[in-house]
């Protein structure tokens, strides 16, 4: 048999895999991770400026309303505004007011009688009163009591006797008198009721509510017209103090805008960085899946290659030498020598066995032989020991015998008369094996070179068939300015990618069937 040199798949495979990553690492597209945006601290500084710029634009529309305010016949400013209002308000509730004036003016009069009556009254009471040194009627009656009981003594002299007498007639008189004082203090209560009942029928929740709106309108009209006259004073100090908020506020809006850009920008630029990254994570996890694959591929070819490789029939050979020696133990010698081989180690002595005296024991692997088992090799096989040779008289075949039989393309035989015609079969193909295994060999060798290019064929298919072969690929399948790449465009490619594998898996599942055939 020739040797077959065959060239290392595994080799050719981990030197490419090895180039292609090196290629990819020259290639690979670098990201520098930006700063993650803080949005806490960033929602506290937005909250901080949108309120100043609050206070800023108050401070503005209140200097601007100032400004209006100070222009000359500004009929559209908010104050002039607001003065008509209040006009119109207060000459409703005036009308209203006047047309219940008439019959107030009446209540007015009785009540103006009622309190000169009260007076006049209360001026006559006054001067009655004015003429007794007394207040009360108790006060008169102790008196009294007092005077005659001095005359009674009968030690006053008959003139002060007689003026104390003329005292008591003058108090008894006087004494009269406070019935007419308490008539006159119960006139004077009536006349206080009457004024009262009349002051009620003017105290009227409506008009009082009318009045005191009135009061409350005017005092806010006096103070707009008050502004107004200040505003035209001070025109152009205004003016200037409304430029100035102007430019504040602005410069308000103008912060609270450039910290919502910054954190949208940052916020921007790490969702990109993102994207980007994950898609070179999915890119290397493609190339890795890719790379894997391919050397799969050509780990599963140099396998079949160096399979090829063994010298074909090798099984077929050993099968059919074991059954020879079974059914003609003479036919071919009980077994063959193998040529030692150059790289085997000499032995450094000998040991003389014709001294030795004595049964020799015969190791049981001498005793016994063990066919080998049909099929190609590295496929595992039921190994049976070759049955001793059947006894004249008696024709017995073990099972095993019978499907090496099977095995070889050889009928079992019936009886001892037909083994010469087995042996002779046997003998036919064994002459054939051998002289064939050559050229076989090479056959296998040249069909898995085969399958190694067609493997390679296949894979360069995979990784070409679902790309864009034009110069100017189509936008939808690159990430072109920051886009995305279409979904359709990916389902598409996945496809193409699953149907090159599918055809793969079909093609060598077809031709590992056709050699199997070939070597039955």
């Amino acid at each position: 048999m020739a040797d077959v040199a065959t060239p290392s798949a595994a080799t050719v495979a981990t030197s490419d895999a090895t180039a292609s990553t090196a290629s990819a690492e020259k290639t690979k597209p670098q990201f520098v991770k930006p700063e993650k945006p803080d949005e806490e601290k960033f929602h506290k500084e937005e909250s901080k400026a949108k309120k100043e710029h609050a206070a800023a634009q108050e401070k503005f529309n209140a200097a601007r309303a100032k400004q209006d305010l100070a222009r000359p016949n500004n009929r559209d400013s908010p104050n002039a505004k607001r003065q008509q209002e209040l006009k119109s308000e207060l000459k409703k509730i005036g009308e209203l007011q006047r047309g219940s004036k008439s019959g107030r003016n009446a209540i007015f009069e009785k009540m103006k009688k009622l309190d000169e009556q009260i007076k006049s009254r209360q001026n006559e009471l006054k001067t009655a009163k004015g003429r007794i040194n007394f207040r009360t009627v108790d006060d008169v009656d102790r008196e009294i009591d007092r005077l005659q009981k001095q005359v009674d003594t009968g030690t006053m002299k008959i003139v002060d006797e007689k003026k104390a007498l003329s005292e008591v007639s003058n108090l008894r008189k006087a004494r009269k008198n406070f019935d007419t004082f308490d008539q006159m203090h119960k006139a004077i209560d009536e006349l206080r009721v009457q004024h009262l009942e009349q002051k009620k029928l003017l105290d009227d929740p409506e008009q009082k509510a009318l009045s005191d709106k009135y009061t409350v309108l005017q005092k806010e009209l006096d103070g707009l017209k008050a502004e107004e006259d200040d505003a035209h004073k001070n025109s152009r100090s205004l003016k200037e103090e409304m430029h100035k908020a102007h430019a504040e506020m602005q410069e308000k809006w103008v912060a609270l805008k450039e910290i919502r850009d910054n954190y949208h920008s940052q916020k921007k630029a790490y969702s990109d960085y993102d994207y980007q990254a994950r898609m070179a994570r999915r890119e290397k996890h493609k190339q890795e899946q890719k790379e894997w694959e391919a050397n799969k591929r050509k780990e599963v070819a140099a396998q079949k290659l160096e399979e090829a490789s063994a010298p074909a029939y090798q099984d077929d050979i050993i099968t059919a030498e074991g059954l020879i020696r079974y059914f003609d133990p003479s036919a071919i010698a009980a077994k063959e020598e193998s040529a030692p081989s150059q790289f085997t180690a000499a032995a450094q002595r000998t040991v003389d066995a014709a001294g030795l005296k004595g049964t020799k024991l015969v190791k049981k692997d001498e005793e016994e032989y063990f066919m080998g088992t049909g099929g190609k090799k590295g496929k595992k096989g039921k190994k049976t020991s070759a049955p001793k040779p059947a006894t004249e008289g008696k024709f017995n075949l073990s099972i095993g015998v019978i499907e090496q039989l099977s095995k070889s393309g050889v009928d079992a035989p019936s009886s001892q008369a037909g083994v010469p015609a087995v042996v002779e079969k046997l003998k036919e193909k064994l002459d054939f094996w051998k002289k064939d295994q050559d050229r076989k060999t090479k056959e296998n060798v040249a069909k898995a070179q085969k399958e190694i290019d067609r493997l390679e064929a296949a894979e360069d298919q995979a990784e070409h068939g679902s790309k864009d072969t034009a110069r100017k690929p189509a936008q939808k399948n690159q990430a072109v300015n920051g886009g995305h790449v279409s979904a359709t465009a990916e389902l598409e490619q996945e496809k193409d990618a699953v149907a090159d594998a599918a055809e793969d898996l079909k093609q060598a599942s077809l031709e590992d069937g056709d050699e199997v055939l070939a070597d039955a």
